[in-house]
């Protein structure tokens, strides 16, 4: 390709990224507007990126609802990276972001802002009225309306670049793990910790920003514990061995849960693996469009519960995940809401033995109108190494 013919490619990325954070800000404008609201003051940073781009360590942004202008606050640290990823919004450079967009506000004669209250602490809410008080001057003090978790709701439903960057993150999982499992990584004699290292390392070879958490590799005994921290213990012949990990890229996470046989495999353990699997298929086959997010999990839990193993599956069936790896909606028995089309979520039953091995299948999905699209596409077969 070209100089010329890159620079056009990526010419036509930024376009592409500032028309999707525009048509983000105008969907969370309708809300405001709907909720008789002047204008929001977004502080969560994660929020701020999806509504701009915008991927510093500080920013705020203030989204107006009639659209006579949205400013997006940063400090000095930013100003070229902040004018290269939003070059269609108007920069406040100040350290004090919010207190900054706060007295822009007052100035545009906001009467009703909106705030996250569930990112504002108390003294942060206690400064922002201090600063909206003294911004007025005797005039009208504008009054602050939570808007909860608004933004989030937003971010449940993926739009098709999320779902792009979505299918890749999940791709770089899949070819880490088959690489390692091709290459005989997985093997008796090894440990945990060494096997987490090498996998985190190929993810991040082949394109990963990061990965998605801190994986998990657990063997034997640490196999029944959900969230088990790898450590020195060492692999072994006839043990489970649960993987549970995901790539970042492009700031969006996968997430997948693959449990294998080191050696032969007994019998118990194929009866314990199948029964997983028979949930999770369950699971999955439930992600449709409008189905309660309770009656999702119990279409998996009911599976393990009647074989008898409901004590042991201890956990939630799923949850969200895109720009973090846990957002709405979350999938369990406590769970709230409906499922839409675009959501990306996780199956992943488990069912975990104190002192002997559990078993976790997880897979990344997203809703459609038609079945579920799978993203996480490495074998749910039982793998025996």
């Amino acid at each position: 390709m070209t100089p010329a013919g890159a620079e056009g490619r990526v010419a036509s990325r930024v376009e592409e990224r500032v028309a999707s954070a525009a048509a983000r800000r105008d969907a969370l404008r309708a809300t405001a507007a709907e909720r008789g609201l002047d204008a929001v003051l977004v502080t969560h940073l994660l929020n701020v990126r999806y509504l701009t781009g915008f991927t510093g360590s500080n920013g705020a942004l203030l989204v107006r609802a009639d659209g006579s202008g949205d400013l997006l606050g940063t400090d000095g640290r930013y100003t070229t990276q902040a004018g290269a990823q939003v070059p269609d919004l108007e920069l406040v450079i100040d350290r004090g972001t919010v207190p900054a967009l706060a007295r822009a506000a007052v100035r545009r004669g906001v009467a009703r802002l909106g705030y996250e209250s569930h990112d504002l602490t108390v003294d942060g809410l206690h400064g922002l009225e201090r600063v909206l008080a003294d911004a007025a001057a005797g005039r009208p003090v504008p009054e602050l309306a939570s808007v909860r978790r608004a933004v989030e709701a937003q971010r449940a439903i993926k739009d098709d670049g999320e779902i792009a960057a979505l299918r890749r993150a999940c791709a770089v999982a899949d070819q880490a793990l088959a690489e390692l499992a091709g290459e005989g990584a997985l093997r008796p004699g090894r440990t945990e910790l060494e096997v987490g290292r090498e996998l985190d390392a190929r993810m991040l070879r082949l394109g990963a920003e990061a990965p998605s958490f801190e994986t998990i590799v657990a063997t034997g005994a640490n196999s029944a514990i959900p969230h088990h921290r790898p450590d020195s213990t060492v692999l072994c012949e006839g043990n489970f061995l649960k993987l549970d990990f995901g790539a970042t890229v492009d700031g969006y996470h996968s997430d997948m849960t693959r449990t294998l046989v080191l050696g032969h495999a007994a019998d118990w353990q194929r009866e314990v693996y199948e029964l997983v699997a028979a949930s999770q298929a369950a699971g999955r086959a439930a992600l449709v469009v409008g189905a309660d997010v309770v009656a999702v999990d119990s279409a998996a839990r009911d599976v393990i519960v009647g074989a008898g193993h409901g004590d042991h599956f201890t956990h939630g069936l799923g949850h969200g995940v895109g720009l973090e790896i846990h957002e709405a909606p979350g999938i369990g028995q406590l769970g709230a809401g409906t499922l839409a089309a675009g959501m990306a979520v996780t199956v992943e039953p488990g069912v975990y033995l104190p002192g002997h091995g559990g078993v976790r299948i997880e897979d990344t999905l997203i809703v459609t109108d038609d079945a579920p699209e799978l993203l996480t596409l490495t074998s749910k077969e039982l793998l025996v190494l």
